[in-house]
């Protein structure tokens, strides 16, 4: 995100729960989203794991979630179902709107199928994001450019998507891992866009490599682009 959040209409107010396990880009978020004056959007609360996630959105009851994909704890799938009856609440529903650096089909389709309202990626400038925040607030849906055409295929199909023993066999983590080095990206590249240590990517590329018995990552390469993961 690179642009100050655009100011709201008058008597605009929204609350927002942050829940992503980074907390230098949580701390980036509230600062370009959370001038309340300005942007009218009120960051009532962070979460930095699925736990953290479902006791701060049950306490403070925000209108909308920012969530992150990949959580420690099972995920914003996991959050999303122990919080289906937050949002299902008549009156006061909680909605929610993954923020996330993957673009990957799987995950967009699978947050929706959770019940999040959208899905944008982490490159949105702050102005987009917050008029993001109000649309859904408002019950809109709203997606980054080409996500949309993910879950239109998706529930356009009628037929159940295959399973992928091999791919299940990864963490969301390690999927997302494997994707940027399929796509050619360098440990240090990965490491920055997902905001982990270098030593962390390498670890990552260890256990892919392990679990899908392959020997070094042209042969991971290989994997994912005959799957289309790349």
């Amino acid at each position: 995100m690179t642009d100050a959040a655009a100011e709201q209409g008058p008597g605009r107010h929204v609350r927002v729960v942050l829940v992503d396990d980074h907390r230098m880009f949580r701390t980036g978020v509230q600062a370009e989203i959370g001038r309340t004056g300005t942007t009218g959007v009120e960051v009532v609360g962070e979460a930095a794991d699925v736990d953290q996630a479902v006791t701060v959105i049950t306490a403070t009851r925000p209108e909308v979630v920012l969530l992150d994909v990949h959580l420690p704890g099972g995920g914003g799938v996991e959050v999303l179902r122990r919080s289906a009856a937050l949002m299902a609440d008549a009156e006061h529903p909680v909605r929610f709107l993954a923020l996330s650096v993957s673009d990957a089909a799987e995950d967009v389709i699978g947050v929706i199928r959770g019940g999040a309202r959208g899905y944008v990626t982490k490159t949105i400038t702050g102005t987009d994001l917050v008029d993001s925040i109000f649309r859904v607030q408002d019950g809109d849906a709203v997606f980054s450019p080409r996500l949309a055409g993910f879950v239109l295929d998706a529930f356009a199909s009628t037929d159940a998507p295959p399973v992928d023993e091999d791919l299940d066999r990864l963490t969301q983590r390690e999927r997302e891992v494997l994707r940027l080095i399929a796509r050619g990206y360098a440990y240090k590249e990965i490491a920055k866009q997902l905001f982990i240590s270098v030593k962390t990517v390498e670890s990552h590329v260890s256990a892919v490599l392990r679990k899908l018995q392959l020997s070094n990552r042209h042969e991971l390469t290989r994997w994912a682009t005959a799957r289309r993961l790349v």
